[in-house]
């Protein structure tokens, strides 16, 4: 018989806390036994939340290290630089972290400093840290303690690229990433940016000049191929809730049907990715609340470009549910558990 965890989430009131609290509260392995707020100390977690009525009978907490220590494991689903403050603790008092955040996923403190504008408070973990995307790091998940959660954007780039850059069949200088998300993707604090009004019926580019998922989405594409890549990232956001698709163009000589089976033969025991038939056109919509991430593979015909789209839930597969998902590995339990539902329709 499985030992019944507990768990502990700090940060629980943003769209990544919620979703984890929406996934956990079925969890039958795990006890969420503190769930965190400084503004909510008090507040009944189904009050603030009356979708999860029934489900958790838990008010918010505020912060404590002692407490949290007390948890077999701790989600951070904080702004970047809050889990960093509190981990060596934690680690020290055998509690595991799951940090949904970017405090542990780029190895180079000076170039995570650059890109997140503060001083890491403890980067002799940094290295420590395992990059949580299951496809490529499962066996390293299964003896971490510290787990850096990836980004959305780097999940559905990195899973979209990841069989031609270990099968070495795709131009490295040329890698564009056109990436699209929706607005949760933005947090849940006030932005005028985000209203409805400003957003709604629009289609922007943003951060072209430079954005901070690209040196974590460069990073893991050069581990996995073994040498250094020209990555062009573009994200946009969409008049949409929930969502990010990926549109990767690169280039390849080797043909379409080839290019398929590689593909599926790479994702075949992946429970959280699906390879669609050849020349499909996943939408986002297709995985809205569910952990998979679609793919579908387009070599337009006499050309060497390739086409590679990937779709995914930015709260679910890019967050919350990933971050379940690594879990589950942490403690040996079965890896779908609180995850094997379908998407929502419509």
């Amino acid at each position: 018989m499985v030992q019944v965890k507990k768990i502990g989430i700090v940060g629980a009131t943003g769209y990544t806390g919620v979703e984890l609290l929406r996934l956990l509260v079925k969890h039958p392995d795990i006890e969420i036994s503190y769930v965190t707020s400084r503004s909510n100390v008090g507040v009944r977690v189904d009050e603030m939340f009356p979708n999860l009525r029934g489900y958790i009978d838990i008010a918010f907490s505020d912060p404590s290290t002692d407490a949290l220590a007390e948890c077999d494991l701790v989600f951070f689903a904080t702004p970047n630089g809050i889990a960093m403050n509190h981990v060596p603790e934690l680690l020290q008092a055998n509690t595991k972290v799951i940090d949904l955040a970017a405090d542990f996923r780029i190895k180079d403190v000076s170039v995570w400093s650059k890109w997140y504008g503060m001083i890491h408070a403890c980067p002799e973990l940094l290295g420590e840290a395992v990059y949580g995307l299951p496809e490529i790091n499962r066996d390293l998940l299964k003896t971490a303690n510290l787990v850096a959660n990836p980004g959305c954007y780097p999940t559905s780039v990195i899973l979209g690229l990841l069989p031609l850059l270990e099968s070495k069949l795709v131009d490295l200088d040329n890698i564009i990433a056109d990436t699209k998300s929706g607005v949760s993707g933005a947090g849940k604090q006030a932005n005028i940016g985000t209203l409805f009004s400003e957003m709604g019926e629009s289609f922007k580019a943003y951060g072209v000049g430079g954005h901070r998922h690209q040196p974590e989405i460069s990073q893991i594409l050069s581990q996995l191929s073994e040498s250094s890549v020209d990555l062009t990232f573009v994200p946009h956001l969409l008049p949409i809730i929930r969502g990010i698709h990926a549109t990767i163009y690169s280039r390849t000589d080797v043909d379409a049907s080839t290019l398929q089976a590689l593909y599926e033969k790479q994702y075949i025991n992946e429970p959280f990715v699906d390879v669609l038939p050849q020349g499909s056109h996943p939408e986002t919509r297709n995985v809205k609340s569910s952990n998979m991430c679609q793919i579908a593979i387009h070599k337009p015909a006499e050309s060497s470009r390739l086409v590679v789209l990937s779709v995914i839930d930015n709260l679910v597969k890019g967050a919350a549910g990933q971050a379940v998902q690594n879990m589950n590995i942490m403690f040996g339990l079965h890896e779908t558990t609180a995850l094997d539902r379908p998407a929502l329709l419509p």
